[in-house]
């Protein structure tokens, strides 16, 4: 008899259970109405925790953001970001004077590494009507040896992330967007040169997987020291070997035991995260990740003595132009337009 894939089903949050090497995953989804003129919804801020505003109201939220949705200036160190923007945009700003906007399908992957200080604003580009917002936040740790590497800022653009597509026996067709490691014969595009996932021993996948109704798939397997969960947050059910799993459930699984999903009665998405594990010790606190209560304590004592570089922009919540496209400009003066 075959073993059973399935280790464990838990629902999902705001925050996503995640599985070492992955330290934090928050799902976005925000209906924005329609903008004003400094790329903030145009309607009325009463009766928001503004500052802290993390509760739906009327679709949406401001989270730090006072005037424009989203997390103004703030630090990190010792591990890394990867921000999928499904739907709207996300304007980027750094303490080494870097600068983007990207969103409709675009990844950026960022190494905190050493430390930095970064903004990261939603602008509300569209005055005639909402600006719908969809993002995935992924924390990916670093081992001890890339703690302290070079902060990095790295674009993944969505006309150049790899995708897969297959049909089933009855012609369902099945998506997969290869975000991060490989999926067949196909590699993801190079993460950030320090990452976890920049060895390929170590597995890390992330995908974007998106299933016709009563679509079959069967799911490739890793090795056996790889942790895997797959996140489902949208559809009417699937099938894993049988076990039925209604939405809005993070399922963990044996990577290294074979998987056939089958779909239900409508478009499903689903999202994969897998790697082998950072087996040392995790302390964290707040926007530090490091592997003793030392290591935290000096993370705090080097924020407060150097920022972290500073903030070399107007604000805290800097955005780019409103009519400014899809860009990223990186620090030794590079740009890339979309």
């Amino acid at each position: 008899m075959a073993n059973n894939p399935i280790i464990s089903i838990k629902p999902l949050g705001f925050m996503w259970p995640v599985l070492n090497p992955f330290l934090f995953f928050a799902h976005h989804l925000d209906i924005y109405p329609a903008g004003n003129i400094e790329m903030g919804p145009a309607a009325s801020l009463a009766g928001r925790n503004i500052g802290q505003d993390f509760t739906i109201k009327d679709g949406w939220r401001m989270y730090h953001g006072e005037k424009i949705p989203g997390f103004p200036a703030h630090p990190h160190r010792g591990f890394e970001t990867i921000t999928i923007v499904e739907t709207g945009f996300v304007d980027h700003s750094d303490s080494h004077g870097q600068a983007g906007r990207y969103g409709q399908g675009d990844v950026q992957w960022m190494t905190a590494g050493s430390g930095l200080q970064h903004s990261e604003m939603f602008p509300l580009l569209n005055m005639e009507g909402q600006n719908p917002a969809e993002l995935f936040q992924i924390w990916l740790n670093l081992p001890k040896s890339k703690k302290m590497a070079d902060p990095h800022f790295k674009m993944l653009w969505a006309e150049n992330i790899p995708v897969n597509r297959s049909e089933d026996k009855n012609g369902k067709s099945v998506m997969v967007k290869v975000i991060a490691g490989k999926f067949g014969d196909i590699s993801a595009l190079s993460p950030a040169p320090d990452s976890w996932a920049a060895d390929p021993a170590n597995e890390v996948a992330v995908w974007k997987i998106v299933m016709d109704e009563c679509a079959e798939w069967q799911l490739p397997t890793a090795s056996g020291q790889v942790n895997r969960s797959l996140y489902f947050h949208e559809g009417s059910s699937l099938t894993l070997n049988g076990e039925t799993v209604a939405p809005n459930q993070a399922i963990e699984l044996n990577a290294n035991e074979p998987v056939t999903i089958v779909n239900g009665n409508s478009v499903s998405s689903l999202l994969l995260l897998q790697g082998k594990p950072i087996n040392e010790p995790v302390v964290q606190y707040g926007p530090f990740v490091m592997n003793t209560k030392d290591e935290i304590q000096q993370a705090i004592d080097d924020y407060r003595r150097t920022e972290f570089g500073g903030w070399p922009w107007p604000g805290r919540d800097q955005v780019s132009p409103s009519a400014r496209g899809r860009f990223a400009l990186h620090r030794d003066g590079t740009e890339e337009i979309r």
